[in-house]
């Protein structure tokens, strides 16, 4: 696996390690307020990233355009804020909380079009 392929899934397996772990603390602290933020780590950011990862690696190709790198910024810049938001939130935060997981979801969206966009193609001629 090299490249964009690499990059995205050497970050799933960072999102996985995360999700999972706040997944220990919740249930050895009996405090599963933070079940949002732990689903959206594990599902968005371990599951999702490690098939564009594997998309990826099948379709070189497709991964060395400037769509498929945009893709990719767009993705982790939006979980990231996305998940800040989801930790305030559930944390009882201040009032950023609900912005900052809008705006992420938003770009996490904007991100899986451009995905769809980019491989629509590929899939389709083969």
């Amino acid at each position: 696996m090299k490249g964009l392929a690499s990059r995205f899934f050497a970050s799933a397996l960072i999102y996985a390690v995360l999700g999972m772990t706040l997944g220990v603390v919740m249930g050895m602290t009996q405090d599963h307020a933070q079940m949002p933020t732990h689903a959206h780590l594990l599902v968005v950011g371990w599951v999702s990233f490690a098939l564009f990862g594997f998309f990826y690696h099948l379709f070189p190709g497709v991964a060395e355009t400037r769509l498929a790198t945009a893709q990719f910024w767009l993705a982790q810049a939006s979980l990231l804020i996305m998940l800040v938001g989801l930790f305030q939130i559930f944390s009882g935060g201040p009032g950023l909380g609900e912005p900052l997981a809008g705006v992420g979801s938003i770009g996490i969206l904007l991100s899986m079009i451009l995905f769809a966009v980019n491989a629509w193609p590929a899939v389709r001629n083969n």
